[in-house]
């Protein structure tokens, strides 16, 4: 169970994942769409980011992918900690906004989404995309109901 300094944190990623989504979304209907779009997105990824602190400590979340991604299989030496972790995080922060989807069913929009999000990673989609996939999937796994729905 997360304290409640971590689920605060987990609430308020899910809020700016879900305000970015949503500004993005409203923005075909306008400036007043884009505005409305991200209050809206911005509450349902606050409750998406709560409900995921709740299941994932993000620290230890952290904690164990500084600790095992020099031994994954998309590892590469070109890059250090300070590229994959922007990777990790975002697949930590996106899921509570799709949350219920296959990764494969969406990896289009976070492949779109990476430029803009990756921070100071020098990660290119094609190099980062195992690292969001397994944060991804670490946080489905860990998620009450969500990775047992079709076998994974």
């Amino acid at each position: 169970m997360a304290n409640e300094n971590e689920h605060n944190v987990g609430k308020g990623t899910g809020a700016v994942a879900g305000a970015v989504a949503g500004g993005a979304i409203g923005s075909a209907a306008g400036p007043v769409g884009t505005a409305a779009g991200a209050v809206i997105g911005g509450v349902a990824g606050y409750t998406a980011g709560g409900a995921i602190a709740e299941s994932v400590n993000p620290e230890e979340y952290d904690r164990h992918w500084q600790q095992t991604y020099s031994s994954t299989p998309y590892y590469s030496d070109r890059y250090n900690w300070n590229d994959y972790q922007p990777a990790y995080q975002y697949g930590y922060n996106r899921y509570g906004e799709y949350q219920g989807q296959r990764f494969e069913d969406v990896e289009p929009q976070l492949e779109r989404d990476w430029e803009s999000a990756r921070g100071q990673s020098r990660m290119a989609w094609n190099d980062a995309k195992g690292a969001v996939r397994d944060g991804w999937h670490y946080i489905e796994r860990a998620v009450p109901g969500d990775a047992d729905r079709d076998g994974r």
